[in-house]
């Protein structure tokens, strides 16, 4: 049983039964079956979202001075590098 905070008031065996009991009897509150269970997916992933898979990681080394003036304009420095990159291929392709 997990450790509770101070003045949490447990329920005595019979509140709980009363409570159980009452739960299992509202139509609009029934209990998913196992079945419905296994199906349950959920709402929204933790952590970063997946990528695209059309990346790849490297370690660049690049001059101080373009890595400060990409941070100085906000977050997202990365994906404009990255922009500028690509610009810079498709011009000269």
């Amino acid at each position: 049983m997990p450790k509770l905070k101070a003045g949490t008031i447990q329920p005595t065996p019979a509140e709980d039964a009363a409570i159980t009991a009452a739960a299992m009897a509202d139509p609009d509150a029934m209990p998913f079956t196992d079945a419905q269970w296994q199906q349950v997916k959920p709402l929204a992933r933790r952590g970063r979202p997946l990528g695209s898979g059309a990346k790849t990681q490297v370690t660049l080394r690049l001059d101080t001075e373009i890595i400060q003036k990409f941070k100085a304009s906000g977050d997202g420095w990365q994906t404009r590098i990255n922009d500028a990159l690509k610009s810079w291929v498709q011009s000269h392709a």
